[in-house]
């Protein structure tokens, strides 16, 4: 199972970044958990200085911006 975390507060971006997750999955998104992380001290556990920001397996993907949709289907094939 892919396990893709949100890092955030739950501002307007970070709410975009999990539609842009959403979108990258499709109708494919079985087998994939998605976890929002809005927990400042659990988000600093990931190195994570600038949100929101992107975790695929345990692996950061991106943080401080929103990537776009393709960006975010390139990075979950290569992981399922």
């Amino acid at each position: 199972m892919v396990k893709i975390e949100i890092l955030g507060t739950g501002c307007a971006k970070c709410k975009t970044l999990e539609e842009n997750v959403r979108k990258a999955l499709g109708p494919n998104g079985k087998g994939v958990e998605i976890v929002k992380v809005t927990d400042v001290d659990q988000i600093l556990e990931h190195d994570v200085m600038a949100t929101p920001a992107l975790v695929i397996n345990g692996e950061v993907k991106c943080a401080g911006r929103i990537p776009d949709v393709a960006e975010i289907s390139g990075w979950i094939k290569k992981e399922k």
